[in-house]
This record gives structure tokens, C-alpha cells and sequence, in this order.
């Protein structure tokens, strides 16, 4: 019967990878990789998944619908679910209209060091890798704002729903009719 021995490496994804190695360091590889899991990781590198609930602060405002969020020690790039803002910032794209207002609202709805709690989808990341949530403000008497339906509630955003992350695309929906009858941000200014 033919032994193997390992080894272990941690990777920045919270996955442990095992190598063969030595025959003495197995008994301490696989006790690693016990305390590793248990712990859930290495370092708070927790990576967020779908519907989980996640609170911190809002380091900077990126545009109309994209935030920089340090959550635990950890800086995230995280984009609204539902809500597609007009572009303000998009590398070789132009400066849609409205997309600067939309971007100066969302720094007053969130400016930095503004408390949040995150919703994280049911997919949780886009394919440029940002967290994908519904954004809520926490304010100091203990409400919340749901900086998502704000957006669109005030004709800053249009919707974008894509499925599996459609939880309040029916509300996000009627807010966008009811901007867009009262001719609201976008809605007055834009074709």
C-alpha cells in the first residue's frame, strides 16, 4: 500500500490546496487544514456569500451606483443590485447625461464614513469581480435607508434587474414608473 504525505497551502481565496510533501510533516499539514476550516480561513479573508448580511462603512463613493465599503478591515468594491446609474466615471466611455448629478446624489446619500449594512445577492460578485448587494444606510436613531430604491425613487437610476439578484425588482419597477410620470432627475433631463 503506497503512503501519501502532504502539505498545505493557503491561497488568497480562503481555499486550503494540498501537495505531497515529507512523511513527518503529514500529521501537522492535515491538523492545519482542520484549525484552517474550523476557523473559517486565514486572516478574516471571509469571502461573502449569497444572502448574507454584512455591515461597515462607506469608505468612497465611485458613481451613481458603485461604492468603496470597508467591511471588517477589508476594502470592497460593491455595486448596487437593481439600479443602473448613468455612467460618470466608465474608462474610454463618455460622460452619459445625468451620470455626474447621480454620482454627487449618492455621495450625499452615503458620504464616507457613512455606517451600512449590505444584503449580498443571490449571485454575490459581477464579472469584474465587485460585491454585488442592496445598500442600506444606517442612520443614528436606528432607521435605515434603502439606498437602492432611493436612487430610483428619485429618477437617479434606472432599474436593471438580471436574474438571479431580482428580489426587489417589482419595487424598484414601480418606483421607476412613478419617477419617470413625475419627470424626476433622468427622466426630465435625459432621451
Amino acid at each position: 500500500m503506497q503512503q501519501r504525505h502532504y502539505r498545505l497551502r493557503h491561497d488568497n481565496f480562503a481555499r486550503v490546496v494540498i501537495f505531497h510533501t515529507r512523511p513527518h510533516r503529514a500529521a501537522c499539514a492535515l491538523f492545519a487544514a482542520t484549525v484552517l476550516l474550523a476557523a473559517g480561513g486565514c486572516g478574516g479573508d471571509h469571502e461573502a456569500g449569497a444572502d448574507d448580511q454584512l455591515t461597515g462603512t462607506v469608505s468612497r463613493v465611485v458613481d451613481g451606483d458603485t461604492i468603496v465599503a470597508d467591511l471588517a478591515g477589508r476594502e470592497e468594491r460593491v455595486r448596487y443590485i437593481g439600479v443602473d446609474a448613468p455612467e460618470s466615471v466608465k474608462p474610454n466611455a463618455k460622460v452619459d447625461c445625468f451620470g455626474p448629478e447621480a454620482s454627487r446624489a449618492n455621495e450625499q446619500l452615503l458620504p464616507s464614513g457613512s455606517r451600512i449594512r449590505l444584503l449580498v445577492g443571490a449571485e454575490p460578485r459581477d464579472r469584474y469581480g465587485r460585491l454585488l448587494a442592496y445598500v442600506y444606510r444606517k442612520d443614528r436613531d436606528g432607521t435605515e435607508l434603502f439606498v437602492n430604491a432611493e436612487l430610483v425613487k428619485r429618477g437617479l437610476a434606472d432599474t436593471l434587474a438580471i436574474a438571479p439578484n431580482t428580489r426587489h425588482a417589482r419595487e424598484f419597477a414601480q418606483l421607476r414608473v412613478s419617477a419617470r410620470r413625475s419627470a424626476l432627475g433622468l427622466w426630465r433631463y435625459c432621451r
